[in-house]
């Protein structure tokens, strides 16, 4: 999701933030009942987080591809948007309605916001 994080930052949005009425996601069992069957979007994002421990879709107009795991009550992935190695990061996960907020850095670092449709 680095690039989710970096296009996002990019557009503006930046800053840790489990206010604004998000809940923290602790566990796998939750973030794959969020996850399953659906696409995680926003402008120019539209990605496919499955519950194997696949990452796939388009970001502004390259590929997306990676894996993950969950590990110690965090997201772990690694990520290529396009041939780009976006690399490894662990990032908190917080839900609010059909919005999944991933914050890079174990959450101290920027976050992302994702609309589950």
């Amino acid at each position: 999701m680095r690039i989710v994080l970096a296009i996002v930052t990019a557009l503006g949005f930046t800053s840790p933030v489990f206010a604004e009425n998000f809940t923290k996601i602790n566990d796998k069992a939750r973030f794959v009942s969020l996850i399953q069957g659906r696409n995680l979007t926003r402008f120019g994002i539209n990605l496919v987080v499955t519950p194997g421990g696949d990452i796939r879709g388009r970001a502004f107009g390259r590929d997306v591809s990676g894996d993950w795991m969950w590990k110690s009550g965090y997201f772990c992935r690694d990520l290529y948007w396009g041939g780009k190695d976006l690399g490894a990061n662990c990032q908190a996960v917080a839900v609010q309605g059909n919005t999944l907020r991933f914050i890079s850095d174990r959450g101290k670092g920027e976050f992302a916001d994702l609309v589950l449709k």
